[in-house]
């Protein structure tokens, strides 16, 4: 039987929820009504990120971005502000994120300025496609009605057509696209979303190994039920199609869900799994898109093999007063029988650990170090990998591994200054590459395929507003040994990015 329709499952979800005995029956204060989500290409984020990572603010949600502006709001206002670049930053954040108290507003959001770019593609650790100059250009509106909130933001961005990893058009000159546009139903201790935004569960520095904002967004139905000591998160989504060997289209859709709990004020544990289903006439069943039941166990090994499964464990744990260790482990496959079969299969694994803590009176430092195993990510049926139009749903690149440390610094509370050194080794192995069989899957090395290419990068980051001025933008020195995968061939290449824009924000009561 057809699986329904997103829409009619999220209006039958508001409804229960809207006549539930605990609802609210009076206006309630705005700390309780809807709010948007704080994108992820925010430079508040980032300023966010950097009082995190000095312990002067608690993480809203730990490894799990993005949270709303409220969110951001309740931390703010509980802050360490003991050292003045600390409280400056705060001061600005909170006039800043701080929503109207009236019920029904609506506020509408312009930018306009430029990019400029060595490489189209986003990543600065695998450039790739020309550099350029283009215009850029952004509109988002919002309204809110009490614990109802719409919200849309597109964008003129020129430079995707020359992105590998763009997933549309490329024979345009004029080319936008939307960056988030959803709707949100948020009470007290459920939150109900269908849209498109970018997310990331990770570790702090690293995409998100199953789901993160390295591609571009896709559409998707998410529910929360979020209490201080529990926080239950689903999201579905239906991928993009693609043909078999016989030409039938393939339909392919991706589940995630994770619970996350407070186990003390400086402990948080969370267990998800990331699903893929695929088929030329598969539908999106009801059994696996369940947030209350275990995919693997349901799926995997009780129906068979109808899907392919990612476990994950994540942990936030301030070990001291202000230094915090984050871990994100995930099994894809595991070999347990027969390992020395000529034919076995390699175990598929990832992880990522970051550490962070404050620097001074006003800076903050990352380390992290992240490993993606060579056919992490990949599947035996290739409809079934962790791809969507052949971009990463999580990462964007397995066979790898990365040591990463940044220092953050604030800038008259305005900007801030990161610099940063990193080592990657990259090996040949690609998301979309065919998975081994017999017994090439046997000779597949755990990670590092062929030749490995190793970028030393050197750089510096820079993200802030100060007025109508906004700024995103990095630079890097990279020196790269054994550069495309050739033994002996090392190439030294600038790689950066900037975006500039001037913008202007306008709200009011709705009537």
């Amino acid at each position: 039987m057809p699986s329904p329709c997103p829409a009619k499952v999220l209006i039958g979800a508001l409804a229960i929820l809207v006549a539930a005995p605990g609802a609210p029956a009076r206006p309630t204060p705005a700390a309780a009504q809807a709010s948007a989500y704080l994108p992820l290409d925010d430079p508040d984020l980032a300023a966010i990120e950097h009082l995190i990572a000095r312990g002067a603010v608690a993480d809203p949600s730990p490894m799990v971005r993005p949270f709303t502006r409220a969110d951001a709001v309740r931390v703010l206002e509980r802050a360490d502000t003991t050292a003045p670049r600390d409280a400056a930053i705060v001061r600005r954040l909170l006039a800043r994120l701080r929503d109207p108290d009236a019920e029904l507003w609506w506020r509408a959001d312009g930018e306009a300025g430029g990019q400029g770019f060595s490489h189209a593609r986003r990543d600065p650790l695998h450039p790739a496609g020309p550099d350029g100059v283009r215009p850029y250009a952004e509109l988002g509106l919002q309204a809110k009605a009490d614990k109802l909130l719409l919200a849309t933001r597109a964008a003129l961005e020129p430079r995707i057509v020359k992105d590998p990893d763009w997933p549309g058009r490329r024979d345009l000159t004029v080319a936008t696209r939307q960056l988030d546009a959803y709707l949100s139903a948020q009470f007290r201790w459920a939150r109900i979303y269908y849209g498109q935004m970018d997310r990331n569960w990770g570790a702090t520095g690293f995409p998100g190994i199953s789901l993160s904002d390295y591609g571009y967004g896709r559409p998707a139905l998410e529910l929360e039920l979020v209490t201080r000591d529990v926080q239950l998160r689903a999201i579905a989504a239906q991928l993009g199609d693609e043909r078999d060997s016989t030409g039938a289209v393939v339909h392919r859709y991706h589940f995630a869900h994770r619970l996350g709990l407070r186990l003390s004020d400086r402990l948080h544990l969370g267990l998800w799994e990331a699903t893929i289903l695929a088929g030329a006439s598969r539908n999106f069943e009801d059994r696996y898109r369940n947030p209350l039941s275990v995919a693997y166990l349901a799926q995997t090994i009780g129906l068979g093999d109808r899907g392919n499964v990612m476990l994950g464990l994540d942990l936030d744990w301030r070990v001291r007063r202000r230094t915090t260790l984050q871990l994100q482990l995930a099994l894809d496959d595991l070999t347990y029988q027969d390992r020395g079969a000529p034919d076995r299969n390699p175990d598929r694994w990832a992880l990522a650990a970051v550490a962070t803590g404050p620097l001074g009176g006003g800076a903050a430092w990352r380390v992290g170090y992240t490993r993606a195993t060579s056919l992490a990510f990949r599947a035996f049926n290739p409809f079934e990998s962790f791809v969507d139009l052949g971009v990463g749903i999580g990462r964007g690149f397995a066979d790898n591994d990365q040591a990463t440390a940044v220092v953050t610094f604030p800038v008259a509370a305005s900007w801030l200054v990161s610099p940063e050194l990193t080592l990657l080794r990259q090996g040949e192995g690609r998301l979309t590459a065919p998975y081994p069989a017999g017994e090439e899957r046997g000779r597949t090395p755990q990670i590092f395929i062929g030749t490995v290419e190793r970028t030393y990068r050197a750089a510096v980051g820079l993200a802030g507003r100060q007025g109508p001025l906004a700024v995103r933008a990095d630079a890097g020195f990279h020196h790269v040994v054994n550069h495309g995968h050739v033994a002996g061939r090392t190439d030294n290449q600038f790689v950066g990015r900037i975006e500039l824009t001037l913008g202007l924000s306008r709200q009011g009561a709705l009537q």
